[in-house]
């Protein structure tokens, strides 16, 4: 058994904020009040003056395995995110090959079993993410799909998405859709205004994600379909997801720490580091997205953890790849830019990093309660710290918060009752 001891225990699903102690045994959490220290435990954690909180969901993530791996696999993946404070994370189906088969995602479920924390899959909505054909969802679901998504593609054929989005209402799954018309995209990974002129590159305008969020949007709300917005950048589009589910659309919208921390003039100072899809964009836009956070338009941060190799990110930006790590640094961002900034409470923060990521998935995680599963993070949301590119537990190293002093650092990360990461 372990004994967690004097933390403060936030858990926004009961909505706990209580100096508690927590008792651990088979991977459950069998107490929780005040306990005294005894032999009979394995092991007693001090968390006084830290916060205990249900582990982190992230339902974006980019592993890169199969196929990849030179960039991120399913090991160094998992310890990235456990370091982070995750128990649960959802991998993106844009890998080579592309999950759109039962055996490719049989493969990748049977090797996630064998991580430390909970590594989930979703499967591509239509085959080899062309567009053209839909998968079969049926199967792909019964194999161990957690939802559906062409993220990196977004998918033109509206009558397509629209059975898509049919298929997944009658299977009671999400899908998560990428929001950027390529018709209206000069080039990816840059906001389109004196940023991109500066740095050379025609740049991706919010327009283009502004007009499939309001076609999507009226699609959900047709259809019935839990759709999720993924990584939303315009503060239109914030606006759009806004009057969208006042109409009775079943939506979800996420948020990436990058947007809500940065704005476009990060890929002046950062370069291709800040070059990411959707692109970082305005003050305003970054304004909105904090707003939308705060008035629950935005239910979920996820990271879109995207690593690329150093020999990718090197090259000039119209070449380099779009895409950032973010799983090691994400709850540290949410600390330092919404919560010690007033935007939002630290309950408000969790909520949308633990119960809101574990609703839209329907898993049950995400909640600190008597017999659920022991999943926590522990951490100093005082403790200063510097983000060091040479120190993170991911293969690679593109991020453009090196060199950032960050407030809040996970301290232990458990998942299913044994310790997978302590600082």
């Amino acid at each position: 058994m372990i004994l967690i001891k004097d933390g403060r225990v936030i858990d926004p699903k009961s909505e706990t904020d209580e100096v508690l102690d927590l008792i651990i045994d088979n991977g459950k959490i069998i107490g929780i009040g005040k306990f005294a220290k005894s032999d009979e435990y394995e092991r007693i954690i001090d968390a006084r003056g830290k916060i205990v909180a249900p582990g982190l969901v992230d339902v974006h993530v980019h592993f890169r395995d199969p196929g990849l791996t030179y960039k991120e696999d399913l090991e160094t993946g998992a310890a990235a995110a456990a370091a982070g404070g995750y128990t649960t994370v959802i991998c993106m189906a844009n890998t080579k090959p592309v999950v759109d088969t039962t055996e490719i995602l049989e493969d990748l479920r049977n090797r996630a079993e064998k991580l430390p924390i909970h590594v989930l899959n979703t499967a591509a909505v239509t085959k080899w993410l062309q567009g053209v054909e839909l998968t079969d969802m049926a199967a792909l679901l019964d194999a161990g799909a957690a939802g559906f998504t062409d993220d990196g593609i977004p998918i033109s054929d509206v009558k397509l998405l629209l059975a898509a989005m049919e298929t997944a209402k009658e299977l009671n799954v999400p899908i998560s859709l990428h929001e950027e018309d390529p018709n209206l995209i000069g080039s990816f990974g840059v906001n389109q205004g004196p940023v991109s002129e500066k740095v050379g590159v025609p740049g991706a305008p919010a327009l283009a994600e502004e007009t499939l969020t309001a076609r999507d949007g009226l699609l959900a709300l047709k259809t019935g379909a839990r759709v999720n917005i993924q990584h939303i950048s315009s503060r239109t589009s914030v606006d759009i997801v806004r009057m969208l589910k006042k109409l009775g659309a079943n939506l979800f919208a996420e948020v990436t720490p990058q947007h809500f921390s940065l704005t476009e003039q990060a890929v002046l100072e950062k370069g291709t580091l800040a070059k990411v899809n959707p692109p970082l964009r305005t003050e305003t836009d970054r304004y909105g997205l904090i707003e939308g956070l705060k008035d629950g338009t935005i239910d979920i941060i996820a990271t879109d953890h995207a690593p690329h190799s150093r020999e990718e990110k090197a090259k000039e930006i119209h070449e380099a790849p779009s895409g950032m790590i973010g799983l090691e640094t994400a709850l540290a961002l949410g600390i330092t830019n919404l919560v010690r900034k007033g935007h939002m409470t630290m309950i408000q923060l969790l909520e949308k990093m633990t119960v809101n990521p574990a609703a839209l998935y329907h898993l049950n995680c995400g909640t600190i309660c008597e017999g659920g599963a022991a999943d926590l993070v522990i951490f100093d949301e005082r403790e200063r710290w510097i983000v060091d590119g040479d120190c993170f537990y991911s293969k690679s190293a593109n991020s453009p918060f090196i060199g950032q002093e960050l407030f809040g650092k996970v301290k232990y990360t458990i998942c299913r009752g044994s310790v997978v990461y302590e600082d």
